[in-house]
């Protein structure tokens, strides 16, 4: 199953993650992307309705109030959905994620 796919991902200035994360130099937490990666698979028509798992997830740089984003998804060679966050070029976040049998 060859599959990819790219969105834009905006991670507003007043989320409320960023009150307590970090006061005075405010960063995204690993989290809130993680939930942006699970949310992009239940509405993406071709992965909607899978059950995943995180496999791996690194975190590379900081992401700071009011960041754009581009979230990139891909199956990979074992079937398993690899995600990328890149900001301006740069990789700032990646890992994967691997589909619960279907029943």
């Amino acid at each position: 199953m060859a599959h990819e796919s790219t969105r834009v991902i905006e991670i507003s200035a007043d989320h409320p993650a960023f009150t307590g994360h970090f006061p005075g130099k405010p960063i995204v937490p690993g989290v809130v992307l993680l939930d942006r990666v699970l949310a992009a698979v239940a509405e993406d028509p071709a992965l909607a309705g899978r059950d995943v798992q995180i496999r791996a997830a690194k975190f590379l740089a900081p992401v700071g109030p009011g960041a754009r984003l581009d979230l990139r998804l891909a199956i990979d060679a074992r079937g398993g959905l690899n995600f990328e966050f890149s900001q301006a070029g740069s990789i700032v976040a990646s890992g994967s994620l691997s589909f619960s049998p279907t029943p």
